[in-house]
């Protein structure tokens, strides 16, 4: 099995739209023969991700929440903060990790997201 390589220019575009797209293109949902258990999608290369928009006050009001596994470690960053410290690359990549589905396949189809 051949992996296709599709190539997006991230300039100007919204956030969710662009994360949907390219979640679409990572499982494979545009083929014919697609099925849900099987990872078929190809690669996907985002250009120009530092021109990427974000609409509304979602740069100051959104919060990213992750849990350390102890008691008490509930920790947040705003998406400035995430911003300011590791780029609007991961932003774009947490929104797309949440929209991949939930199982052994989605580690697998991350992977397959470069950025240039």
């Amino acid at each position: 099995m051949t992996r296709e390589k599709h190539i997006i220019d991230a300039d100007g575009k919204v956030l969710g739209r662009l994360a949907t797209e390219i979640a679409v293109l990572l499982r494979g949902k545009q083929k014919p023969d697609f099925v849900p258990y099987k990872d078929d999608g190809g690669f996907v290369i985002i250009k120009n991700i530092e021109k990427l928009k974000f609409t509304g006050n979602k740069f100051n009001d959104k919060i990213y929440y992750r849990h350390t596994g102890y008691l008490g470690g509930l920790k947040q960053a705003t998406m400035k903060e995430v911003y300011n410290k590791k780029g609007t690359s991961e932003i774009l990549k947490m929104a797309v990790w949440g929209m991949l589905t939930k199982n052994k396949l989605r580690s697998r189809q991350i992977k397959r997201l470069r950025f240039e």
